[in-house]
């Protein structure tokens, strides 16, 4: 097997592992969920509850690994999501429960004032991978 193959593998088990302990640490079904390895790996959460400030617009919870997460409104597939919060973490993979507060915290209108992460890009995806190695089921 070509080992960029097999890393690409290891990579999208792990995250896909993550992305279900977050959603349900976030109280969001398997349903709901989406994630995509290309020349960025990203996630997906659509959330069932509402922001107070905004309450007919549907939210969703995004991750990438340049940025980490960040509650935005949905948008349609070819607009820039409207972003209402960003996790400031130190750790673009922060532990799925520091995610659902961070959640929690901007549905209840504690709105993040911190700017948008960025996250070092050259840790690469072998160093990604590695990160979300324990988020794999067997």
């Amino acid at each position: 097997m070509d080992p960029r193959a097999a890393g690409l593998t290891e990579l999208s088990r792990g995250l896909a592992g993550y992305l279900r302990a977050v959603a349900e640490a976030v109280g969001v079904p398997a349903e709901a969920t989406s994630f995509e390895i290309s020349d960025t790996a990203t996630a997906y959460l659509g959330l069932t509850r509402r922001w107070p400030t905004r309450p007919g617009e549907d939210l969703m919870l995004v991750w990438s690994e340049r940025n980490g997460w960040a509650v935005a409104v949905e948008t349609d597939p070819g607009e820039t999501p409207m972003v209402l919060a960003w996790f400031a973490g130190e750790d673009v993979v922060p532990e799925p429960a520091e995610v659902a507060r961070f959640v929690t915290g901007v549905l209840t209108a504690e709105r993040s004032t911190e700017p948008r992460p960025v996250f070092a890009v050259d840790v690469g995806r072998t160093e990604l991978a590695a990160r979300l190695a324990r988020y794999v089921e067997n």
